[in-house]
């Protein structure tokens, strides 16, 4: 396994009413081999409920996996270390909201960020929580969170209040960047030395929009949104404190009953992409490197039905769409010039998978 890259695989072994089946195992480790496209399984361990979406800490091969779990007034975030060919469990803390949808580890590696999804009310109902890491590796209790009051309405059953989606830290490290699907917004946060999220402003996505998830090119002006209920892509322009609606863009047809999940830059920050539930597909557009603009480049079918995740590894050859509801994660080659995918043939066998992430020891 020396040299291999591993993925660290989430998958749905809970039910809840919005998903369609809980036929997986949780959290999965394999090894990939990325010239043979030979994939090993290593471990798993299903004592985490729904573990739908996770980061890595590539430096301890750390994982913070949330859990996604219906009628649960707070969500809870796992940490799991994988080591000797094990996974191993550390700990565990509440999210202080329900339905943890996302979570990133800060880049000094002392706090991990989630970011609440919410249904309902009742419990602490926070969007935006704080939680510090321990020396260990362990989660300590929150120590910094901010609600989201208010609600867009402009898809009265999707946006009857916040809806926390995504949490992103800067490329720079200085502040923090929430999606909210329920208000259409784009939030502005720095967190303090303490671990206090401070709001410092917003921008507002077109109305009905509702934003998902972000990728950031690696200056720090061009932020990427995938739009979940509207199914396109928006450019906001980041400058100091201020952010700024530039383009907004389709990701699928319209004709079809279609909504945008994941998005991610290739690491050269050439070309963007973005995946499409419903249309099951995933979308290319290239990137102006000077304004950030995007050119729509196609479609490439996704290889199975709602391809809710993807990510790209790390030296960009290749592409893996996790498609939750056909039970496999597909491989593709992508061409590095013209940003085209291509369809391995190869798959990974594992039902509901959700959320994968690439890492090395």
């Amino acid at each position: 396994m020396s040299g291999n890259l591993f993925l660290a695989v989430g998958s749905l072994n809970r039910e809840a009413p919005y998903f369609q089946g809980a036929r997986g195992e949780g959290l999965t480790i394999y090894s990939l081999n990325e010239e043979s496209l030979e994939v090993e399984r290593i471990a798993s361990t299903g004592s985490i409920d729904n573990p739908t979406f996770f980061s890595v800490d590539a430096d301890t091969a750390t994982i913070y996996a949330n859990s996604e779990v219906f009628g649960w007034h707070e969500g809870m975030v796992s940490a799991y270390r994988f080591e000797d060919g094990e996974v191993v469990y550390l700990n565990k803390q509440p999210t202080l909201g329900s339905i943890s949808a996302h979570n990133t580890i800060s880049s000094d590696g002392r706090f991990l960020l989630v970011a609440n999804y919410a249904m309902g009310s009742g419990g602490p109902d926070q969007s935006l929580t704080v939680l510090p890491i321990l020396a260990d590796g362990r989660l300590g209790a929150p120590c910094g969170s901010a609600a989201h009051p208010g609600a867009a309405l402009h898809v009265p059953d999707r946006q009857e209040r916040s809806h926390a989606h995504c949490v992103v830290e800067t490329p720079r490290g200085d502040a923090l960047l929430v999606a909210d699907l329920g208000l259409d917004e784009i939030i502005l946060y720095r967190l303090t030395a303490e671990g206090v999220p401070e709001r410092i402003s917003s921008v507002k996505l077109p109305d009905g929009a509702g934003p998902r998830h972000i990728a950031q090119h690696a200056n720090g002006r061009f932020v990427y949104v995938s739009n979940e209920l509207d199914s396109t892509v928006s450019l906001i322009e980041r400058n100091g404190d201020v952010l700024s609606l530039v383009q907004t863009l389709p990701a699928a047809p319209h004709d079809i009953e279609t909504h945008g999940a994941d998005i991610h830059l290739s690491p050269d920050g050439r070309f963007l992409y973005s995946s499409n539930r419903g249309h099951d597909s995933i979308t290319c557009f290239a990137v102006d490197q000077e304004t950030g603009h995007l050119e729509p480049r196609g479609h490439t079918p996704s290889g199975g039905k709602t391809p809710r995740n993807f990510t790209l590894t790390p030296d960009g050859r290749l592409v893996l769409v996790a498609n939750q509801n056909e039970d496999c994660i597909v491989i593709f080659n992508r061409d590095q010039e013209t940003g085209a995918l291509a369809d391995t043939g190869r798959r990974i066998e594992i039902g509901n998978p959700v959320c994968v992430r690439p890492f090395r020891q």
